[in-house]
């Protein structure tokens, strides 16, 4: 990332997604953020899903700082689609969807008595069940396209409810320990 000079910001001290928050920042000042297609960056894989988790945590985390931080980000009425990007790309991924998906699930038990609500149910069992066999043959070096998406899935949502706790908690440090890479 780069900008220029005189957009920079200080940030607070425990900011966990300083690249993410500067951004927002200049954007809420009325500056635009260009994509530039011959900007060039690497990231190789983590080691393993245990090291993504711990990333995907701190990612979490600072997600929820930054819904707290950004307020003017919320506001359709002054910048609309900077309000849409930002609700519909970070706020309900880091937030609602989550929490939507073990909401949906109990609230299916109450609608058995119904075939399209039996089959949804049936799907979303087989769903979870076939992430914990992705866990189960992942903890035994076994991957399996078809097991390893579903436990993929889970744990990054699963994520989003590790981050709120450490975010709540005030144990997400700014510092953070870097995942091992493959």
């Amino acid at each position: 990332m780069s900008y220029r000079k005189s957009l920079y910001e200080a940030l607070e001290p425990d900011t966990l997604l300083d690249d993410f928050m500067q951004s927002m920042r200049i954007v809420l000042k009325g500056y635009r953020v260009v994509y530039e297609p011959g900007a060039l960056a690497t990231e190789t894989a983590s080691a393993n899903v245990k090291e993504e988790l711990k990333r995907k945590i701190r990612i979490c985390a600072g997600g929820w700082q930054s819904m707290l931080r950004l307020k003017p980000a919320f506001n359709v009425f002054r910048r609309p689609l900077v309000a849409f990007a930002f609700i519909s790309h970070r706020v309900l991924r880091w937030s609602l969807a989550a929490f939507a998906l073990p909401l949906l699930f109990v609230l299916n038990l109450f609608l058995l008595d119904q075939p399209l609500f039996i089959l949804l149910f049936v799907a979303q069992a087989a769903f979870y069940l076939a992430a914990m066999a992705g866990w189960y043959y992942e903890n035994k070096g076994i991957r399996w396209k078809l097991l390893y998406i579903p436990y993929y899935f889970f744990i990054m949502n699963l994520a989003v409810f590790l981050g709120l706790k450490r975010y709540l908690a005030g144990e997400q440090s700014a510092l953070w320990e870097r995942a091992k890479r493959a």
